[in-house]
């Protein structure tokens, strides 16, 4: 993963250890004070919401504790992991610009293409000025790639 990527989960990770994970022990607490468990809507949501977070935890702690980070403004040349590529839509002209960054740190909104995604797989190894062939949900999209950068 790349290092904003890295940075973002683990930051995610303290909040929910040194924020989340106290106040929802708090929750519990004081829900528990309030009596009959069986019949108490606070406390059974509290622990829903425990289960949650510890969830959110392991799966952080995983995650960072098999990171790989990579510095993609080491890299250069064809498309590869952490790679900036600006592609048109040959079709629509339409141009847009994607990371390809791993699975974790994902989120097309803002431009990060999951490196597992059809059109990563597509554009991967691929140079300026090459056309790729896309199977989307939409039907078959050809994507012309105008620029390469690691950043």
């Amino acid at each position: 993963m790349t290092r904003g990527g890295f940075t973002a989960l683990d930051e995610d990770l303290k909040m929910l250890k040194s924020i989340e994970r106290p106040a929802v022990i708090r929750a519990i607490s004081e829900a528990r004070e309030h009596g009959d468990l069986s019949e108490n809507v606070e406390y059974h949501a509290a622990r829903e919401k425990q289960s949650f977070i510890e969830g959110r935890i392991k799966e952080l702690e995983a995650l960072v504790s098999l990171a790989e980070v990579i510095d993609p403004s080491k890299l250069s040349g064809a498309v590869k992991f952490g790679a900036t590529v600006t592609i048109v839509d040959e079709d629509s002209d339409e141009e847009k610009t994607y990371q390809i960054v791993g699975e974790a740190e994902a989120d097309i909104e803002r431009g990060l293409l999951n490196i597992r995604s059809p059109l990563a797989r597509a554009l991967i190894g691929k140079d300026e000025g090459d056309s790729v062939e896309v199977k989307t949900p939409g039907g078959q999209k050809s994507y012309e790639i105008l620029n390469i950068r690691y950043i």
